[in-house]
C-alpha cells in the first residue's frame, strides 16, 4: 500500500490510502489488550500498535487476520481504514405513483421519506429493487402492505421487513406518513 515520505514532525512515514487507527477504538470497545488481541489473531503486538498509531500498512494476511477476530470479513475491514470514514448525500426526489418521496442513496442503503400520502392511494408495482431487503416504517398514519400470500395492516409506530425481490405493494387507509428503507444484502456502505 502506498505511503506518504516521512512526516516532518514526528519522522514518520503514514499510509495514504489506509489508516487503520480505527483498531485502537476497535480492540477497546472489545475490552482486548495488544497482547490478547496478538494472540487471538497471531499478529505480533509490535505491528498492532503501529497499525493503531497509523505508522505502518497491513499485509493481506494481517488484514485478514485481525478481521476475523472482530466477526468481519476483509473488505469490511478495509473500509474501515479508509481514510475517509464518513459519507454525505444531499437528498432527491421523485414521484412514483401517487406517492412523492424524499431520498437519499448511498452504496448500501436507500431512504425514502413519504411525508403526506393522502388516504386510498397506492403503489401496486414498485420500481425493482435487485437484491435489497426493504423495511417499511409508519410514522403516522395507517397502511396496507400486500406480499405474496400476506397482507399486512401496519399502524403509527409499526414496522415491517421482507426481501424486496418479492412482489409487493402499499396502500394508505388513511392520510400517512412513512419511511421506506431499501438495504443491500452485500454491501457494508
Amino acid at each position: 500500500m502506498k505511503r506518504d515520505d516521512k512526516n516532518s514532525k514526528t519522522g514518520r512515514r503514514s499510509a495514504t490510502v489506509f489508516n487503520f487507527s480505527f483498531l485502537r477504538e476497535m480492540r477497546k470497545s472489545g475490552k482486548l489488550s495488544i497482547n490478547e488481541l496478538s494472540k487471538l489473531s497471531g499478529v505480533s503486538g509490535a505491528v498492532i500498535s503501529k497499525l493503531e498509531r497509523n505508522v505502518t500498512s497491513a499485509e493481506l494476511d494481517t488484514v485478514y487476520r485481525l478481521a476475523k477476530v472482530f466477526a468481519l470479513n476483509s473488505s469490511d475491514f478495509l473500509s474501515l481504514a479508509e481514510m475517509r470514514t464518513s459519507h454525505r448525500k444531499v437528498e432527491n426526489s421523485h414521484k412514483t405513483g401517487a406517492f412523492f418521496f424524499r431520498e437519499v442513496n448511498f452504496a448500501n442503503i436507500r431512504v425514502l421519506l413519504c411525508e403526506k400520502a393522502k388516504k386510498g392511494k397506492e403503489i401496486s408495482k414498485p420500481e425493482v429493487h435487485g437484491d435489497d431487503y426493504e423495511l417499511c416504517w409508519v410514522i403516522k398514519g395507517k397502511m396496507e402492505v400486500n406480499l405474496p400470500k400476506e397482507k399486512h395492516t401496519l399502524t403509527t409506530g409499526d414496522s415491517i421487513q421482507f426481501d424486496a425481490v418479492l412482489q409487493h405493494s402499499y396502500k394508505t387507509l388513511e392520510d400517512t406518513s412513512f419511511i421506506i428503507l431499501h438495504i443491500k444484502k452485500d454491501k457494508r456502505f
